[in-house]
């Protein structure tokens, strides 16, 4: 073996390579113990520029306080990232490190749109959290919204639908419900309540649109405000009003029968 020139060096260059790599990581153990790289500030600001009203560097920090450990190199941003993310208010952060000791954490916050039946909030994305109502703008506390599990996202889309469709009427709604059988039901700003039903047969959508075209012209033909509009007829709506003696008589098309029943 000693006479094989190739095998020698074959040997001698694998135990350079050793040698080598066990001084890099000496090198590396020796720089992540040198109390320069201690992390020595967290840097803390809204995503792309935006301002944080109810998170703070003393919120974070005391969340991610069992996650700080270790100095810039050891540090587990990923267990920091989580820990910064169970933070109230926190909807989505962003650590990155900066030489030598600091790290930057960009946060995301809710922004609270609605509150859920259950007392938690829906945020603009159509997600829940929870916070304190008392931290709650209290547009977003008056504002409410219901349905089964796991289906806030759809009922903050159909709800903005509906402000879009309301808007002409000066209208606003302040509850949106879906449910169990998946019919919508809302209530407006104004006390009114609207039966808007499910999406077989005709969208929701063209119920609101067909009662909204003629809304002003059949409120003039009555007595007092509508207190209930009930869409969910095939062929027309029925209005429930103080004083009004055939309720659903305006709201029926010429030639359209009235019917007992609701499909």
């Amino acid at each position: 073996m000693w006479h094989d020139a190739r095998l020698l060096n074959m040997i001698a260059s694998l135990l350079v390579m050793v040698a080598f790599v066990s001084l890099m990581a000496a090198g590396i153990w020796w720089l992540g113990h040198r109390s320069a790289f201690d992390l020595g500030a967290i840097e803390v600001d809204g995503v792309d520029g935006r301002s944080l009203n109810h998170v703070s560097l003393e919120s974070l920090a005391a969340a991610g306080a069992n996650d700080l450990r270790g100095n810039f190199f050891t540090v587990d941003l990923q267990k920091v990232r989580e820990a910064f993310e169970d933070t109230p208010w926190v909807r989505r952060a962003e650590v990155r490190r900066i030489w030598p000791n600091r790290l930057h954490v960009a946060i995301e916050e809710h922004e609270a749109l609605a509150r859920w039946d259950d007392g938690r909030f829906v945020n603009v994305h159509g997600e829940l959290f929870s916070v304190d109502p008392s931290q709650v703008d209290p547009a977003a506390v008056g504002l409410k919204f219901a349905g089964p599990e796991g289906t806030q996202a759809i009922v903050t889309r159909r709800w903005r639908e509906l402000k879009q469709q309301l808007a002409s009427l000066a209208m606003t709604p302040r509850m949106l419900v879906l449910s169990e059988r998946q019919a919508w039901s809302a209530e407006l700003d104004n006390g009114m309540t609207l039966l808007i039903g499910r999406d077989d047969g005709m969208p929701s959508q063209e119920r609101v649109a067909r009662w909204a075209a003629v809304h002003t012209q059949v409120q003039s033909r009555l007595p007092e405000p509508a207190q209930v509009v009930d869409l969910r007829y095939p062929n027309g709506f029925a209005i429930r009003a103080p004083g009004a003696i055939d309720e659903d008589a305006a709201a029926r098309p010429a030639g359209a029968q009235r019917r007992g029943g609701k499909p």
